[in-house]
């Protein structure tokens, strides 16, 4: 998982650009990568998702979809030495939107857990926006690439999204013999997991007062 203060030898700025209740702009540069996002909470789609890198643009489109918000992201980073830096900051930034929005004073119901099949793939995610960074990941993929697509990326990702967003993430793999259907179902369970965490709610988010 990536710290909140990048190595010393990693140039990097941050541009929060814009933050309004349910919408998020978030932009962010580094030596290594360029990303920005626009996240919408409060509306099913657009989508328009561009990294690169098809697998993972339609591994982004389906989380999305199925968390039902808008997202609007594109992508760039030196993916001549390999794709974990532009899969690991791509979580980086969607962690950070999501995080500005809770600190805006959006009130959400914080838990979210789903279980979705893809033929003979089962994955599952449950997501607590508690504003403690941890992930717990499960599972191994049977096939190392999916397509041009290192399979170990999700994880990168994953780590990314949690540490950024502080939430505390647990993703399985509980089974499946195609890394295809296991990454793909992952997302969507992810999708519908962020889609329940971050639904509006009323009143304080913990029994303390306040998360964290």
């Amino acid at each position: 998982m990536s710290s909140e203060n990048p190595p010393h030898n990693r140039r990097f700025r941050d541009i929060l650009l814009l933050v309004t209740t349910r919408k998020a702009e978030y932009s962010r540069k580094t030596a290594e990568t360029e990303v920005q996002v626009q996240l919408d909470l409060g509306e099913a789609g657009p989508l328009a998702i561009d990294t690169g890198v098809p697998f993972f643009d339609h591994l982004l489109k389906a989380m999305a979809f199925h968390g039902r918000f808008a997202l609007s992201l594109r992508a760039r980073g030196d993916r001549e030495a390999d794709e974990h830096h532009l899969a690991e900051d791509t979580g980086l930034v969607i962690g950070e939107a999501l995080y500005r929005l809770i600190g805006g004073g959006e009130r959400v119901r914080r838990f979210g857990h789903a279980v979705v099949p893809m033929d003979e793939s089962l994955c599952e995610v449950s997501l607590d926006v508690c504003g403690r960074p941890v992930l717990v990941f499960n599972g191994e993929f049977p096939q190392a690439r999916i397509g041009s697509f290192e399979a170990v990326l999700v994880r990168e990702f994953l780590s990314g999204l949690a540490g950024r967003a502080r939430i505390a993430l647990h993703a399985s793999l509980r089974y499946g013999a195609n890394s295809h259907h296991l990454a793909e179902a992952l997302f969507k369970a992810l999708g519908l997991a962020l889609g329940q965490a971050y639904a509006p709610a009323e009143g304080p988010m913990s029994t303390k007062g306040t998360i964290g």
